[in-house]
């Protein structure tokens, strides 16, 4: 008999086997403008490592790989069958897989290459669309390095690995292994983003730079990693140390995984509370200067931050769009019916800002003048604030867009709106970030004059962002209680940066739509409240796999 009652029909094909990043048009158009003065045989490496990239990201083999790695999460192991501590993190062989080909693609390598961080960047804002989780230890070992370069000699010993091509799994002296890991151990149970509160305590060694640390560290980020940066209090105040985990006897040091955090999302990567006792450590930078020392990572995986949930954003648009072409209801395709393509041409606006803004950041990092340097102190964090506070609301209207499929695991979009709000809390939290930016407007005028002179780039090309600006300099000028307002204040600079840069670069539909809605204020609270007179269909267009 005909099994007629379980025929397929009016369901969107698999989207695998695509290209991740030439499909992509405001990803592909930004790398091309920043790259415009390299020389073109930088400019063509670049745009075969993305361009591999893109295709593996799209690919059957990541799709599942990603599946794996979160459906079988990191488990501890505190010891072996014998009762010895080993305080190992055991992952699937998917994990790896997905760690191998992200180092392999340079994805810890952007401090000594040509247009390092942009091709970085762009090569994270890929990759992190095939699987997240694996993203926080390529986005700290790849930050560990303007910290270690406090100390010459350890920069000397541990560059070179931490940039390295090769990944290799498991816990070796650092000297028998090509390339290494590294995670971070800053947060405390009393604490939290006040790490001056720590009460991790370094006693020093005869030996000059050594300490022996002692104490509890309530996030450690990676800690499967080879090495890891950590604040303690030593007898001149808060110090930034080196705790490697294997020493160069090949003898395990003292670290203690009491336990792995069980996560919201990131489920394919391990989180954990570690014991230091007589933990041996190594100094980075002067003692009582650790924020100082380490405020380099932070600010390296901030921008990994903004890139990391642009990359989630495009991700659940694509799904969507993709959903919405090949689905129809009431006789047309989802994605021709106009209160659709209304929602899908905002996820799309607030996708392509995103993704600007990343790559103005990672390109500033590459350019190193004292501008841009003082230009990166306020963007980075109004743009961690922004970009990554909005990726939560966008996946979840991504996810309405598929309708009940959406809401199915096999779908691919719950696991992304789990992941979708860890970016806005890693490396601190919405208000840590918004009064981060305060300081600098209150203490680095320098900041605020390079933030100013690249939004005006802009002046006269659109009405809406020219009332912006001028509100966020009445913003700017009214100081009564200004900390309560960092919020509203930072938003405002996010978005007219955002606005900027969209003005300068994006297709007129598409710049005329975000000042319209974000600038003009002519939208509702929810997605898909965009004035209908705009060229939406240019728009959701745009949005669209190219080729």
């Amino acid at each position: 008999m005909a099994a007629t009652t379980h025929t397929v029909s009016n369901q969107p094909p698999p989207l695998v086997g695509y290209e991740v990043y030439l499909g992509d048009r405001a990803l592909t158009e930004g790398v091309e403008r920043h790259l415009a003065e390299a020389a073109p045989e930088v400019r063509e490496e670049v745009r075969r490592e993305l361009t591999d990239l893109g295709r593996a990201a799209g690919s059957a083999q990541a799709q599942q790989w990603a599946r794996q790695a979160n459906e079988n999460p990191p488990v501890l192991r505190t010891h072996d069958r014998y009762g010895h501590r080993i305080d190992e993190v055991e992952f699937h062989p998917a994990w790896h897989r997905l760690l191998g080909h992200a180092v392999g693609a340079g994805l810890t390598d952007a401090w000594g290459r040509p247009s390092g961080h942009l091709r970085r960047a762009a090569g994270f804002f890929v990759w992190s669309q095939a699987e997240a989780g694996h993203g926080c230890p390529l986005s700290m070992t790849h930050a560990a390095v303007p910290a270690l370069r406090a100390d010459p000699e350890l920069a000397a010993q541990w560059e070179p690995l931490l940039t390295s091509h090769v990944y290799e799994e498991g816990l070796r002296p650092p000297g028998d292994k090509a390339g290494v890991l590294f995670g971070m151990a800053m947060t405390e149970k009393q604490g939290g983003s006040d790490v001056r509160a720590n009460t991790t305590s370094a006693v020093a060694l005869d030996a000059s730079g050594e300490y022996l640390l002692t104490g509890h560290k309530w996030f450690c980020s990676a800690p499967m990693s080879d090495g890891f940066l950590v604040l303690a209090q030593a007898p001149g105040g808060l110090t930034c140390f080196l705790v490697p985990r294997v020493l160069p006897d090949g003898t395990r040091n003292a670290f203690a995984v009491q336990r792995l955090k069980d996560k919201l999302g990131n489920r394919s990567n391990a989180s954990a509370e570690v014991e230091f006792d007589g933990t041996w450590a190594r100094r980075v930078g002067e003692e009582g200067r650790g924020v100082r020392t380490i405020i380099g990572m932070v600010a390296a995986t901030r921008l990994d931050c903004v890139a990391g949930s642009a990359a989630l954003m495009r991700q659940a648009l694509t799904q969507a769009v993709h959903h919405t072409e090949h689905r129809s209801a009431f006789g047309a395709p989802l994605i021709e019916q106009p209160l659709m393509r209304n929602v899908l041409a905002d996820l799309a606006l607030e996708s392509e800002a995103a993704t600007v803004l990343t790559l103005r950041l990672a390109a500033a990092y590459d350019a190193g003048t004292e501008q841009e340097r003082a230009f990166l102190r306020l963007a980075v964090p109004a743009a961690k604030y922004w970009v990554t506070k909005r990726c939560t609301p966008m996946v979840a209207e991504a996810l309405e867009c598929l309708g009940g499929n959406g809401y199915v695991e096999e779908s691919g979009l719950p696991r992304l709106l789990r992941e979708s709000p860890v970016n806005s809390i890693w490396e601190g939290s919405g208000n840590v970030q918004a009064l981060d930016a305060l300081r600098a407007l209150q203490r680095e005028p320098q900041a605020l004059n390079a933030f100013l002179q690249e939004i005006g780039l802009a002046r006269g090309a659109d009405h809406r962002l020219d009332a912006a600006v001028k509100g966020l300099f009445t913003e700017l000028a009214d100081l009564e209680g200004i900390e309560g307002r960092a919020r509203r204040v930072v938003e405002r600079m996010a978005l007219v940066l955002q606005g900027s840069l969209l003005v300068r670069f994006a297709p007129p539909e598409v710049a005329d739509a975000f000042c319209a809605s974000r600038l003009g204020g002519d939208r509702g609270a929810a997605f898909g409240t965009l004035p209908h007179t705009l060229d939406l269909g240019a728009v959701v267009a745009r949005a669209r796999i190219a080729g």
